[in-house]
């Protein structure tokens, strides 16, 4: 199943309850959950990611739903799980997670072409990552020097990175409107956290 994107924006809610509808992946249970992470506040733009994950020898399913609403980012997860102790019937689990805008340090978009010397062409793939301080990362490897025989310890160097959130879409999986519809939500949060005041 393709993903859907953007839409017009003045039919923004209905338009975001028909892409998660076209996913045929328990739309009620998923639109609720969205819809409660909303809490009444209007759709700027969104993204509806479906994507099947492989586990043994079963295929779940997953779904990622991205909101962009005048105040927040609205990140929503619903993934399906087989029967355990707890409840041993399948069930769905949901996940939201709301960021003030003003807290959102970066997004950073990777656009893949292929064929760059052919001229202008579509992304083959994009990736969109989202940081806002709430899970950090440290790469560390051992420091050195520019003298090959040098053999003082120079300590660790690193790297600290914020990557809260990161969605990767393909156009041979996922059709090139997927991309370009997510490059379209990557540019509609970049340009809605431009300019706001640093937590």
């Amino acid at each position: 199943m393709r993903n859907r994107g953007l839409t017009d924006p003045s039919d923004t809610p209905a338009a975001l309850r028909a892409a998660i509808d076209r996913t045929g992946y328990y739309p009620e249970v998923v639109a609720d959950g969205v819809d409660a992470a909303v809490a009444g506040e209007s759709v700027v733009s969104f993204y509806v990611h479906h994507e099947p994950t492989i586990e043994r020898d079963e295929v779940r399913r997953h779904i990622t739903v991205v909101v962009l609403t005048p105040t927040r980012l609205i990140l929503a997860h619903t993934d399906e799980h087989a029967g355990d102790d707890l409840l041993p019937q399948p069930y769905t689990s949901t996940s939201t997670e709301a960021i003030a805008l003003s807290a959102v340090r970066s997004v950073v978009v990777t656009r893949m072409v292929a064929n760059p010397t052919s001229g202008p062409q579509p992304a083959a793939e994009a990736v969109v990552t989202v940081g806002w301080g709430g899970v950090g990362r440290i790469d560390l490897e051992p420091a050195g020097c520019a003298d090959p025989d040098c053999e003082a310890d120079h300590g660790y160097t690193g790297l600290l990175a914020s990557d809260d959130f990161s969605l990767r879409v393909s156009a041979a999986a996922e059709g090139h409107d997927a991309v370009t519809s997510l490059l379209a939500f990557a540019a509609s949060l970049s340009a809605a956290t431009h300019g706001t005041p640093a937590p």
